[in-house]
């Protein structure tokens, strides 16, 4: 069974390229493409799009590192530097990893297409499992986060904090849907603001003997813990794997690659390296201020807002610290979809996906996918019901199994390529997946509890629904021989069958195609009764006088029904007729404007669905369409 449409009273024009939803994907787009690459990134832009999440992670990555340190006293907040050096030391490895992967896996996918050249299969639907759910937690935890500081801000607010949850997402899915490159042009000012505000909370502060203001934390109480006199390996590992969530965002560049203008490769490396370098100057000139101004952590007041008092001063410019926070948390959404958009469509080209979400717009947005990541984001939201608290446990633990695995798979590749100064590069990859590796253990199992266990639950699950659509295809791909050259074509006598309730223009568009495409035309109406039998022989007698040459044929249907009287005789017609090609070609009025939609009767979409679900006939629906 196919499914053709014809416009009437337009002339004809060459079909699109298309990708069919049972075909093979598509594969990347052959030669440069010069009206598209103005929808594509540059370096700046590409830095605005998908350097958001981990730009805005150091709101909370130095904060994780201070509470979980805090259990040690003021002792303990002494290693707050060392333990975000070796963050940042990871950052390093991290970001001249990417950098690699960018150049030898230049469309896209990062750990997912890492994975899968290096370590199989299964590795690959892990890395992309961890992926998927990183960035869709991504996009709900930055959104709430955002919100907390603006309801923090007005308290009035947060009993609405759900519907303003919804509203900046909405927002955000709207600016994507314009283009990767539209949404990057809107999110550079905001992403200037927030680095250039923490550059200089960082400079003033480094040039202050004490704090400047500590109003911020006056009459909070201190969550420091008091009389500790040791720090254990374990509390280090722990407040360095809390720290590790402000690397989250990393890979969002190395996955992103085909949305960078040409040469994509060179353009995508620049992005990654100005992101690592503007991410680990403030993550240590965070940490050299929290030791300069001894910052206790304290209850209701983020670790943040206490550097920006101190260095800034309780005026102006630590409302403008804050405010470009919480633009900047509630934009960080922006990178996941950058990201898994382009990501959901190599896992649709490998069949693991829908074909759909390997489709692009004009745009050059992968729009199923964005609409797929705001769906799911959303029922996050209203799940949560706005509280980031809810959602933070389940947070990084995706993204350090993916660091990990596209690690341990360019270890792989340098084995295997074995190109000058491979062992040093094997060695940096190994040591990397080693850190992230026991990031990932100590983060899932220090918050299990808290809910990292339904990631734990879901990763898996995912896995598994990658695998039953790689199999629905599989089988699909049997039933049409795909890779197998087809018989000859055969021309078989066409019968084709059009359904008609009145004479009008349309009708005589229908047998005029009809007539044109068939050997034999036969034409229905459905008939319901002695009540309408006035309508139908009025019907007939208006057809003899027409006379069009072709024969109209009534079908009684005893229960009103519109589509299984036409499926029943057209299933008999191709019995009686195995010899013949049987053809229903339906015909509609499309209305001139959109609104007027709702007044058509839907009669033809009746008639379709009831032909597809019961024969094997062609459809051919051919639209008339109404001049305004």
């Amino acid at each position: 069974m196919s499914t053709v449409s014809q416009p009437a009273n337009r002339p004809e024009q060459p079909p699109p390229a298309t990708v069919t939803d049972t075909g093979a994907a598509p594969g990347p787009a052959a030669g440069p493409d010069p009206a598209g690459d103005r929808h594509r990134l540059t370096a700046l832009q590409g830095l605005a799009a998908l350097s958001l999440d981990a730009m805005a992670s150091v709101a909370y990555g130095p904060e994780s590192i201070v509470l979980v340190l805090a259990a040690a006293g003021a002792y303990g907040l002494g290693f707050t530097l060392p333990v975000t050096l070796a963050i940042a030391a990871l950052l390093a490895v991290l970001v001249a990893s990417y950098r690699q992967v960018i150049v030898a896996f230049p469309n896209g996918g990062g750990s997912y297409a890492v994975a899968k050249t290096h370590l199989g299969r299964r590795s690959a639907l892990i890395a992309a499992a961890s992926l998927v759910l990183d960035y869709i937690l991504n996009v709900a935890v930055s959104v709430t986060a955002g919100v907390a500081a603006l309801t923090s801000a007005f308290p009035g607010l947060y009993a609405d904090r759900v519907w303003i949850c919804l509203a900046v997402l909405v927002l955000v899915t709207a600016i994507n849907l314009r283009g990767i490159a539209d949404s990057a042009r809107a999110f550079l000012l905001p992403t200037a603001v927030f680095v250039a505000s923490i550059m200089a909370m960082i400079v003033v502060g480094l040039f202050r003997d004490a704090p400047a203001s500590t109003a911020t934390a006056a009459g909070h109480a201190s969550v420091l813990a008091q009389n500790a006199t040791s720090v254990g390996a374990l509390l280090l590992l722990k407040a360095f794997a809390s720290g590790c969530s402000a690397l989250t965002g990393v890979e969002a560049v190395a996955n992103a690659v085909p949305s960078f203008r040409a040469p994509a490769t060179r353009r995508a490396q620049r992005t990654e390296v100005a992101l690592g370098a503007l991410l680990g100057v403030m993550l240590i000139g965070l940490s050299l201020l929290i030791g300069r101004f001894h910052l206790q952590p304290v209850e209701g007041v983020t670790v943040l807002a206490q550097l920006a008092d101190a260095s800034l001063g309780h005026n102006w410019a630590f409302y403008v610290v804050q405010f470009a926070t919480m633009v900047l948390l509630a934009l960080a959404a922006n990178t996941s979809f950058g990201g898994l958009p382009v990501l959901m469509g190599l896992l649709a080209r490998d069949n693991y996906l829908p074909h759909v979400f390997g489709l692009k717009a004009d745009r050059q947005v992968h729009r199923h996918g964005v609409l797929a990541l705001a769906a799911v984001a959303a029922a996050l939201l209203v799940f949560s019901g706005g509280d980031v608290n809810t959602l933070v446990p389940l947070f990084a633990i995706g993204v350090f199994v993916g660091f990990t695995l596209c690690q341990a798979g360019m270890v792989r590749h340098w084995h295997r390529e074995r190109s000058a100064g491979w062992l040093g590069k094997a060695l940096l990859n190994g040591f990397g997946a080693v850190l992230t590796a026991a990031a990932a253990v100590v983060v899932t199992a220090t918050k299990f509890a808290e809910g990292a266990w339904l990631i734990v639950i879901a990763l898996p699950l995912l896995v598994l629904s990658f695998e039953a659509v790689h199999r629905a295809y599989g089988r699909i791909g049997d039933r049409l021989g795909l890779g197998r050259v087809p018989d000859p074509p055969r021309r078989a006598r066409s019968l084709v069958v059009v359904p008609v309730s009145h004479l009008s223009l349309l009708t005589g568009e229908a047998l005029n195609a009809a007539v044109s495409m068939g050997d034999e035309v036969i034409a229905v109406t459905v008939t319901y009764g002695t009540e309408e039998r006035p309508g139908v022989e009025a019907l007939r007698r208006d057809w003899e006088l027409w006379n069009p040459g072709v024969d109209l044929l009534e079908l009684p249907s005893p229960t009103r029904s519109l589509g299984r009287p036409i499926a029943s005789y057209v299933r008999d017609l191709t019995d009686r007729r195995p010899d013949a090609r049987v053809t229903v070609l339906i015909p509609e009025a499309e209305p001139a404007h959109l609104w007027q939609r709702v007044l058509q009767n839907q009669r033809g979409a009746v008639v379709a669905h009831a032909i597809r679900r019961d024969t094997d006939a062609v459809i051919c629906r051919l639209r008339f369409r109404l001049a305004p």
